[in-house]
Order: C-alpha cells, then structure tokens, then sequence
C-alpha cells in the first residue's frame, strides 16, 4: 500500500539534501518527493510517496523528525485527499495524425502547451493512474519525451489531517493506534496543513 506524508519543513539551504540523503542511508522505497514553497514564509511542504509493502513508515515518520529542520510531520492516506500528479508528454506528431493527438487530449482534459511540425507536447494535471491510463493511450503516435513531477496532496475541507507521532512517542507507544491526532512538541510553529483554520 502506498502511503502519503506530508512534512512542513524549514525553508534553507541543505534541508532537501539532509532528507534525500537520510532515504538514501536507511534504504527507504520512496516512490516519489516533491517539495514547494507554502503560503507561509520560511516554510516548505514535502510530500512523499512511501511503500509501505516494502518500507516501514513509522521509521520513515522517525527518521524525518530526528531532521532539526523538520517541524511536523502528517499521514494524509486514510484521509479524503485530494491527489494530483503532473505531466508534460512530448508526443510525436505528422499533419495527418496531430488532429486526433489534439482531440483525445481534450477528452481527457489534458492541455496542449506547444505545437511543433513534428511534435506536439501535452500537460495532464490529475492522480497518477490516469495519467498513465493517458500515456498508454498516446502511445502508439510515438511518445518522445514525459517528465512528471510526482504526487501532491492536500486533505479535503473540514477534515483533520492525521499527525504522525515524533520520534519519542513511537519509541515509547504501547497501545496507542498507528498514528493518533497529535502536535509535536519539537518547535512551536503556527501552521495548518489542512487549509483550516484553528
């Protein structure tokens, strides 16, 4: 099963290398991480892609807040959650085939950003299985090029977003469920990841 976190972190230098180099040393099968700039100043936003199948991520959860520069740590996967992936496909295109290439992507709700004589390049925003129903679909005109940016996420309106514990409530937990509604204790931050207010 695959799990999304989301972690706020402090916006410096070397924060996304510590935490890409932490993955690397512990081996954690990351499917993928974005990282981006919040409504608030000094913060950014992390969302990883976790396996759970082959990844243990109460040590991924562990392992983020042993990072000083993380401030809070959440588990959006067993909430109602809005998921986007997106990608720009470079798809081979001729005069004969460039109107149909034009017309499946409007079907689908995919965007054309540029037209060339031999080519035509799509943008697609919406969950990753779409996108790759999408991919196969294109194809067979030639696919020249995809790059996709990796899964975002945010909890749906009046919702509380499960906060995974800190590293000292999971080495002292005994009964409590996997993740409990908690704030870390760690820095006092004033930062709401559910767009709620309070």
């Amino acid at each position: 099963m695959k799990h999304t976190l989301v972690a706020l972190m402090e916006d410096k230098p070397g924060v996304l290398n510590r935490v890409v180099n932490m993955f690397s040393r512990r081996a954690f099968n990351i499917e993928s991480l974005t990282v981006g700039h919040t409504d608030q100043r000094g913060l950014s936003r992390m969302t990883v892609v976790v396996d759970g199948s082959h990844t243990d991520v109460e040590q991924v959860v562990k392992q983020l807040y042993k990072l000083i520069d993380v401030i809070k740590v959440s588990d959006l996967t067993h909430d109602k959650t809005v998921l986007r992936d997106l990608a720009l496909i470079k798809v081979s295109a001729t005069r004969d085939t460039r109107t149909e290439i034009v017309q499946i992507a409007g079907i689908v709700g995919a965007q054309i950003v540029d037209l060339a004589h031999d080519s035509v390049i799509v943008q697609m925003a919406d969950d990753e299985e779409k996108i790759d129903d999408f991919v196969r679909l294109i194809r067979p005109f030639g696919i020249k090029e995809v790059v996709r940016t990796g899964r975002v996420a945010m909890a749906r309106g009046s919702l509380n977003v499960q906060r995974a514990p800190e590293a000292d409530e999971l080495a002292t937990a005994t009964s409590r469920p996997r993740y409990d509604v908690r704030t870390p204790s760690k820095k006092k931050v004033t930062a709401d990841l559910t767009g709620d207010a309070g």
